[in-house]
């Protein structure tokens, strides 16, 4: 069952089990695609259609790559090919990519905002950027 098919008490139980999937890589998915989704939610507010949009899409984007970041890492425990290693650095480096957006997107949104909601955005902002930052982080440490 792949990380977006459970319940979310089952996804923290299954990345505090000591196995190697998942761990890291898809909790730095899911939480960019939590970022988004507070970005989408600033976007809905803020009345900005394309924004809210491109917000859901990247959100759902996050959360796919969190269960390819599990899917290669097992991967490339049983099979350590040049191709299983190049996965596990495509998969943060894409994790990264998208969280990048997010931020951008982010921080768009909360300088059109006034209300409480902009510390929303912000926080989707900062969550992006420490997503992106960490799954750098990691494809170094995976290449």
């Amino acid at each position: 069952m792949t990380l977006n098919e459970q319940r979310f008490a089952d996804v923290l139980a299954a990345v505090g089990a000591p196995t190697p999937a998942p761990a890291s890589g898809s909790v730095i998915a899911l939480t960019g695609a939590l970022a988004a989704a507070l970005a989408q939610l600033a976007a809905g507010i803020a009345r900005d259609e394309v924004a809210t949009t491109r917000a859901h899409e990247l959100s759902l984007r996050l959360s796919e790559l969190a269960d390819e970041d599990a899917a290669a890492y097992t991967t490339f425990l049983v099979d350590r090919t040049d191709e299983s290693r190049a996965e596990i650095v495509r998969v943060p480096l894409a994790i990264a990519a998208c969280a990048d957006e997010v931020a951008e997107l982010a921080d768009r949104i909360a300088s059109r905002l006034k209300t409480a909601v902009a510390a929303d955005a912000r926080a989707s902002a900062e969550l992006a950027r420490t997503a992106s930052r960490v799954a750098r982080r990691l494809a170094e440490v995976n290449a």
